[in-house]
């Protein structure tokens, strides 16, 4: 099977549902010629065109309204954000109007748009570029919320997320971008809901989501060396989430530590360990719960100090020796 990069594998899934789906059509600042901010739509416009591949102003207000509306009468919109920070200028249209209008309307309205934005540091963007607001929208009911973490999934999951009759928030962190996996040619479709066991383990659970998905397999693979044997859970969905997989997993290894970069205080961590003290699996818990989170400052642009904001490797290494170590 061949290779592909997160982005490639965005990408891909868009053509695919475009050529698929005339509804289809994709909206934001500078996608057209430029190829969208990180690069993610370049060349689509010279297959379809600026009617499906429409550039917008700069008012993320406006570019949401336009596609709530478009929804709203019968087309399948695909917004792109430049930063998932933007999203605060879209607020009102995503939580006051698309995430209600099924609601209010008794089902007779439906909202089928995808808002697709890049989240998260890494990329010396400095504060006002590289936060994490996913519990924000998590929060928001009537809103789905997406968070993949390989091509694989970005691919399946954005189809998905296209042909849901609901807002979907889709999360692409920065540094997945250029990260690889096995990506089947065909379409497929990944369910909105499903969490995926990245790696087996019998010792200790690690929910992570997005990058930090990829620095707890590292982590797990360092602690296999050190007789410690570690699952790590990707979510891919907060909303909706899995609970059954992440509940089943505890009760297997009897110990949890739950990693995102989002600031910890208020974050999408507590939510899962609130979710496994109120199930079944509390019961089998040998020790406390950890979360790891990101620091509660805005993400700084000096590079040292940008990396020592959000967790690494080695502590989510030392995490999980705290948790095993435990008594």
């Amino acid at each position: 099977m061949r290779e592909l990069t997160y982005l490639e594998a965005v990408r891909e899934a868009m053509s695919q549902e475009m050529r698929e789906n005339d509804d289809v059509f994709i909206l934001g600042e500078d996608i057209g010629v430029y190829g969208g901010a990180f690069g993610v739509t370049r060349g689509m416009i010279e297959e379809f065109g600026p009617e499906r591949i429409r550039n917008t102003p700069i008012s993320e207000a406006a570019i949401s309204g336009a596609a709530v509306g478009a929804a709203l009468t019968g087309m399948r919109p695909i917004l792109e954000l430049q930063f998932s920070d933007f999203i605060t200028i879209a607020m009102d249209n995503m939580v006051n109007q698309a995430a209600k209008i099924r609601y209010m309307y008794g089902g007779k309205g439906k909202v089928p748009m995808v808002l697709r934005t890049p989240a998260g540091s890494g990329t010396g963007a400095a504060a006002q570029h590289s936060q994490s607001l996913e519990a924000w929208m998590a929060h928001v009911p009537g809103l789905k919320v997406v968070q993949p973490s390989t091509a694989y999934d970005a691919k399946g999951l954005l189809k998905a997320a296209i042909d849901d009759d609901n807002p979907v928030i889709f999360y692409e962190h920065k540094l997945c971008y250029r990260t690889k996996s096995d990506v089947p040619e065909e379409p497929y479709s990944i369910p909105l809901g499903k969490a995926d066991v990245k790696r087996q383990g019998t010792d200790v659970t690690i929910v992570a989501t997005a990058i930090m998905v990829h620095k707890s397999l590292e982590a797990a693979a360092e602690l296999e060396k050190q007789g410690i044997s570690v699952e790590v859970i990707d979510p891919r969905t907060l909303v909706p989430l899995d609970e059954e997989t992440i509940i089943e997993s505890v009760k297997k290894t009897s110990r949890l530590v739950v990693v995102h970069e989002a600031v910890k205080r208020g974050g999408f961590g507590g939510e899962i360990a609130s979710m496994i003290a109120e199930s079944e699996a509390f019961d089998y818990l040998d020790a406390p719960i950890k979360r790891l989170g990101g620091k509660s400052v805005p993400i700084p642009y000096n590079p040292e100090l940008e990396k020592s904001a959000v967790p690494g490797v080695e502590d989510i290494i030392a995490a999980v020796k705290e948790t095993v170590n435990r008594q």
